[in-house]
């Protein structure tokens, strides 16, 4: 049985989708991020953010809330991103851009009001080598990781979001983080 996420006690799922607006300013930004780390082009994850919202909100009426709309979304947004990331491949010319990342939108993420600009570069300096580092990662195991660590999701609703077992996720998550901290120590 899939448990059902709610952002309240007393609203459902379904129940939750009747005010679409409301859905769009709660979602957005989760979905935004995702799709920004996921295809790293901010004009490209604005338009796909708004596709995955068009997609929700047409096909809203089947949408039977037995998985939260959180994880609704996320789906569609995964599908987005891959039917994205194949038509790139198929145009060459595109591949140019598939590494630009605007770590401007990650300050938010890593300033805080007393932290020194020394320690706001270092963390920046990191936060890109994460980002180099995940470009590399296979389509799945880049997926889990984003969900993971940008969206902090856990591994079941992961797994839920992917349509995959929960020992699918964590392997995945092993073998990216393993990955990951090898091509970050590299760059020392």
């Amino acid at each position: 049985m899939i448990a059902v996420q709610m952002d309240s006690p007393d609203t459902r799922p379904e129940a939750e989708i009747s005010d679409f607006d409301a859905v769009v300013r709660h979602h957005w930004p989760r979905i935004f991020r995702f799709v920004l780390a996921s295809i790293r082009d901010r004009d490209a994850a604005e338009t796909l953010t708004q596709d995955c919202f068009l997609r929700a909100y047409q096909g809203r009426h089947r949408f039977r809330g037995d998985a939260s709309v959180r994880t609704w979304l996320m789906q569609i947004a995964i599908n987005l991103v891959r039917d994205f990331a194949r038509n790139r491949r198929i145009r060459f010319w595109q591949r140019v851009k598939e590494m630009a990342v605007d770590c401007g939108s990650l300050k938010d993420g890593i300033a805080g009001c007393g932290v020194s600009p020394e320690a706001q570069a270092v963390a920046k300096e990191q936060i890109e080598a994460v980002w180099r580092a995940t470009g590399n990662l296979s389509e799945r195991q880049r997926t889990v990781f984003l969900l993971r660590f940008v969206e902090d999701m856990d591994l079941i609703e992961i797994a839920n979001v992917m349509g995959v077992t929960e020992g699918a996720v964590k392997v995945h998550l092993f073998r990216a983080v393993h990955t990951v901290r090898e091509r970050i120590g590299g760059m020392r």
